[in-house]
């Protein structure tokens, strides 16, 4: 009997020749994967068939890769990871705010690659995580359903924005260094990248503070990292 597949992969992008590369590795390594050539088809595939990650490319007709990151986070916080040739700080911003967890840039070490999507494919739910919730000062984290109330106020998170705020609150009242965070959530080759802790601190801030310009919850401490101080009540189930 075949081996059971590891996981559904969609991969978007219009250049064959990368598509080819990609279902080759990926299925080499038991993944199911399907291809869609741009963003609108993607999306159509999705309404039949799930995916348990998204790759990618920026640069595509009809829909491109921000418009796709954007219409999948309305309805699922499925993680994505983008692919492109556009190297710039600025364009990985824009990718991470419109919801991508991960940014690769053309050409890449297909090692490199199938390592992210370890990454993010180990992250989603497990039935290890059934019944783990931390409860910490104005924070009910649960991991089973990976959902976060901040104040009895349900917060909807992306998956990377779920993962920062958890390793924080389990390391909350410490500080964190900006390496850490990044080996620890985005990989060991990502901690050159500090504009993903950026873009994404930034993020979590606009939802669980109710002052992001001054907040109570993350604090950043300059040139070092950040320190999570959950509120009032320091306890811990």
């Amino acid at each position: 009997m075949p081996n059971a597949a590891k996981g559904n992969i969609l991969v978007v992008d219009d250049e064959a020749q990368i598509t080819r590369v990609l279902r080759t590795s990926l299925s080499a390594q038991r993944y199911d994967v399907r291809i869609a050539n741009d963003g609108e088809m993607a999306l159509e595939i999705m309404k039949d068939w799930t995916p348990q990650l998204v790759i990618t490319d920026l640069a595509m007709p009809n829909l491109d890769g921000i418009a796709l990151c954007k219409r999948i986070r309305q309805s699922s916080q499925i993680p994505i990871i983008v692919l492109s040739v556009r190297g710039q700080d600025r364009t990985k911003v824009e990718a991470l705010d419109a919801g991508a967890d991960d940014y690769v840039t053309k050409p890449f070490s297909m090692n490199e690659l199938l390592a992210r999507v370890r990454a993010q494919l180990r992250r989603l739910p497990t039935a290890e995580s059934v019944q783990q919730q931390i409860r910490s000062g104005d924070f009910e984290i649960d991991l089973e359903v990976r959902s976060v109330k901040v104040e009895g106020r349900e917060v909807h998170l992306t998956p990377k924005e779920f993962d920062l705020l958890l390793y924080l609150a389990k390391h909350r009242g410490k500080v964190v260094t900006h390496r850490k965070v990044l080996a620890e959530i985005w990989g060991p080759n990502s901690t050159e990248q500090p504009e993903y802790l950026r873009v994404f601190v930034g993020q979590l801030r606009k939802k669980i503070e109710v002052d992001p310009s001054s907040p109570k919850y993350l604090m950043t401490e300059p040139w070092v990292g950040y320190r999570f101080e959950p509120g009032s009540d320091q306890g811990e189930d």
